[in-house]
């Protein structure tokens, strides 16, 4: 019995043990995660650059095509997290597959007794305007090297255009206001005011989802070194 109560007082003693550990390692981690909240701040949040980009780009239902964009650099909140809005359009011919789906899409509504009806939709065009929000995270080479990464979130205004679909359910189909998120690769050059960028971006939509690859210039008017 004695065996026993020692046996009780251990494991008891062991469980005090174990629960004033984990009291005294809880406080370094809510200050590490109060540290990292209270380096996000609004101070600094004012237009620092404007920066003009050309590009090439792919997508998903679309050929290859060209895309332009205006990003204006809205400032940081935090010492390596700065806000970019940014707006870009293009406009690309819808490839093969999207043609053939919509092609069988009108032969399902089309009455054809013997069969033997051919569908050409000729060329279909497709736009986007897109307006976004992007929090890239500036990592320094050296004095005239910046290397950014970044996550943000887009708004896309779309509208497709043809002979044959114009007044159309497929473009109704075509016509749409949907939501994206972007992923920027890119790094900037140079220490002046003037500056040259390269930069990757993904956009994943409903729809349509695009890769491309742009070169641009920016102008700085704050924070040049």
């Amino acid at each position: 019995m004695n065996g026993f109560t020692r046996a009780v007082g251990r494991s008891a003693g062991q469980a005090v043990a174990l629960g004033l550990l984990l009291l005294t390692a809880g406080p370094p981690d809510r200050l590490t995660a109060q540290k990292l909240l209270e380096q996000f701040s609004s101070e600094n949040l004012a237009a620092r650059a404007f920066g003009i980009d050309l590009g090439v780009l792919a997508g998903t239902n679309v050929r290859g095509t060209h895309t332009a964009a205006a990003r204006l650099d809205f400032g940081t909140v935090t010492p390596k997290i700065r806000v970019l809005l940014g707006a870009s359009y293009f406009k690309a011919d819808l490839n093969g597959a999207a043609l053939q789906r919509f092609a069988q899409r009108l032969r399902s509504v089309v009455v054809d007794p013997s069969g033997d009806d051919t569908i050409n939709l000729g060329r279909i065009t497709w736009s986007d305007f897109t307006g976004d929000l992007d929090l890239q995270y500036v990592m320094p080479q050296g004095r005239t090297v910046t290397a950014y990464l970044g996550l943000g979130l887009s708004v896309h205004l779309r509208h497709g255009t043809g002979p044959a679909i114009n007044g159309t359910f497929v473009q109704d189909a075509l016509d749409a206001i949907t939501a994206g998120l972007n992923g920027t690769l890119g790094a900037e050059f140079g220490s002046g005011r003037w500056r040259f960028a390269l930069e990757g971006r993904g956009v994943a939509a409903s729809g349509l989802s695009t890769a491309g690859l742009s070169a641009g210039v920016r102008y700085r008017w704050v924070g040049v070194r």
